[in-house]
């Protein structure tokens, strides 16, 4: 799992904001499942060079929100997980459709532009299922 996260230090999103949404994704999209041990504090931080404060921070989010549990003395597990649909996931995503589009007007860019830059990363982009068969 440590290889689909990453953060973007100077994203102006907060680094705990970007892991929890991440993980919140992977839930989403079924890539983890009830049960699935998270790894640990330490095992996050050394993995994406961050501060362990910030991966807790992000973790005990994700408790409050009720997507993961921590039962005493076991490590942290995913909650009861179920995908959702495609229409919840491309709702995931419309804030961030919106930021591109805001962002793609200001720079005067066609739509037409938008589309080749977004086929392009899209094509070179990893996914969980390209990873697996990695």
């Amino acid at each position: 799992m440590m290889h689909l996260l990453q953060v973007n230090p100077s994203s102006g999103e907060p680094i705990y904001q970007q892991f929890t949404e991440q993980i919140k994704r992977l839930i989403a999209a079924g890539v983890l499942l009830e049960g699935d041990e998270l790894p640990s504090v330490r095992q996050v931080a050394s993995s994406l060079s961050i501060n362990p404060m910030t991966v807790s921070r992000s973790y005990q989010m994700l408790l409050s929100e009720g997507l993961v549990l921590r039962p005493r003395g076991q490590k942290m597990r995913v909650a009861q997980a179920k995908a959702s649909d495609e229409q919840a996931r491309s709702e995931m995503l419309q804030p961030l459709v919106e930021d591109l589009v805001k962002q793609a007007k200001q720079l005067q860019l066609e739509l037409s532009a938008v589309q080749s830059l977004l086929a392009q990363s899209w094509n070179s982009a990893t996914t969980p299922s390209n990873d697996a068969d990695n």
